[in-house]
């Protein structure tokens, strides 16, 4: 059941999906590059908390351990 159009009026029904599917694509790009900040800003996040847990475990260990005694010779 497809209507039949004038001339000028498939035309303009071809432009303006044209214009209508770049308007998504370019709304899918940027939801694409929202997505990958988003990522990237967890990802900073966590290799953050890991790093500052490493620096107190490693300024907190050195404090525990006494120095190692060395064997004299004889």
């Amino acid at each position: 059941m497809a209507e039949q159009y004038s001339k000028p009026r498939q035309q303009a029904e071809i432009a303006f999906g044209k214009t209508q599917s770049q308007f998504f694509a370019r709304g899918r790009a940027f939801e694409e590059l929202d997505s990958i900040t988003a990522a990237r800003n967890e990802k900073t996040l966590r290799l953050r908390e890991v790093r500052l847990a490493k620096e107190l475990q490693d300024s907190i260990a050195p404090a525990a351990k006494p120095a190692p005694k060395r064997a004299g010779r004889s």
